[in-house]
C-alpha cells in the first residue's frame, strides 16, 4: 500500500504593515540613545542632558522664572522643577523673588554654574560634531533644517 505524501509548501509572509525600523519615532529614539551614549562618556562632568539643557539655556538667556525655562528647554512642569532642584543643590542655580512680579521666582546661575557653564560649552560642541559626524556638512545642514521644521 503506497502513502501519499503531500508536502507542505513553506509560505513566505508578506511584508508586515507596520515595520518597527521604518518607523521616524524608532530611528529617532536609536539616534537619541547613540547621542546620549556620547553625551554620557564625554561632558567631563556628572550633568544628564536635562541639567545641561537647563544650565546653558541660563546662561545664554538670564534670569527667567522656572516656567518659562521649562518652555525653552522643553520640559514639563515635574521634569524641570527636578532639574532645578538638582543643580540647587549642588550650587549651580539659585532662586530669587522677581523684582517685577514679587509672586515669581526667578532661576538664574550662581558663579558656579556660569563657570561649569563656561567649561563644558567646548564638550558638548565636541559631542553635537560627533553625533552629526557621520554626514557631510551639506547633510548635516539638511538634517537640521528638517528636524527644526519637524518641531
Amino acid at each position: 500500500m503506497a502513502r501519499s505524501v503531500t508536502a507542505k509548501k513553506s509560505v513566505k509572509p508578506g511584508k508586515p504593515p507596520y515595520v518597527l525600523d521604518e518607523q521616524v519615532g524608532f530611528i529617532l529614539r536609536q539616534v537619541w540613545q547613540r547621542h546620549s551614549s556620547i553625551f554620557s562618556r564625554d561632558i567631563g562632568t556628572n550633568l544628564t542632558p536635562t541639567q545641561w539643557a537647563a544650565l546653558s539655556k541660563l546662561a545664554e538667556t538670564g534670569p527667567c522664572s522656572q516656567n518659562q525655562l521649562g518652555r525653552l528647554t522643553a520640559m514639563d512642569v515635574a521634569t524641570i522643577k527636578g532639574v532645578i532642584d538638582r543643580l540647587t543643590a549642588r550650587g549651580l542655580t539659585e532662586t530669587s523673588q522677581d523684582p517685577e512680579d514679587g509672586r515669581r521666582l526667578l532661576v538664574s546661575l550662581t558663579r558656579a554654574g556660569q563657570q561649569l557653564s563656561e567649561k563644558v560649552a567646548p564638550n558638548a560642541l565636541a559631542i553635537t560634531r560627533e553625533t552629526l559626524a557621520p554626514l557631510d556638512p551639506k547633510e548635516r545642514e539638511m538634517l537640521m533644517a528638517l528636524l527644526n521644521k519637524l518641531r
